[in-house]
């Protein structure tokens, strides 16, 4: 279930979500000014595909123990368009992630996750680097 959602980013599939979460979906870590649930992970989705054409998600590591999966990945792509109201830099990122999805009758229910946006940031070029 945690291969199929990152085949649906990487495929940038606007539907997937609708396929792999619960409608009651909860989003323990959401964006700013990003909605909660379904609708918050569509709109965050779309800003990325949107912003990063090229992202792709690579798997490093999985980890599961009953109704939760542990997810460490590393995420890349090109920004050429507006990403946080940040306009295009024609920049490539490569960050680690780290996502937690707990599962129920094979879709997710809750996220926890936590990405190197530090490391996004100087590498988009918007804070320098140590």
């Amino acid at each position: 279930m945690f291969q199929r959602l990152i085949d649906g980013m990487n495929a940038q599939d606007p539907n997937f979500l609708d396929r792999l979460l619960y409608p009651n979906f909860i989003e323990n870590d959401p964006q700013p000014s990003v909605e909660p649930g379904i609708e918050g992970m569509r709109q965050m989705m779309g800003m990325f595909f949107s912003a990063f054409p090229d992202l792709k998600v690579t798997i490093n590591q999985l980890v599961a123990e009953e109704d939760l999966v542990v997810g460490h990945m590393t995420t890349e792509g090109t920004q050429t368009g507006e990403f946080m109201g940040m306009p295009a830099t024609g920049k490539k990122i490569s960050i680690t992630e780290m996502h937690m999805v707990r599962i129920a009758n094979g879709k997710a229910v809750e996220h926890w996750g936590l990405a190197n946006a530090m490391a996004m940031m100087q590498q988009l070029g918007v804070i320098p680097e140590q």
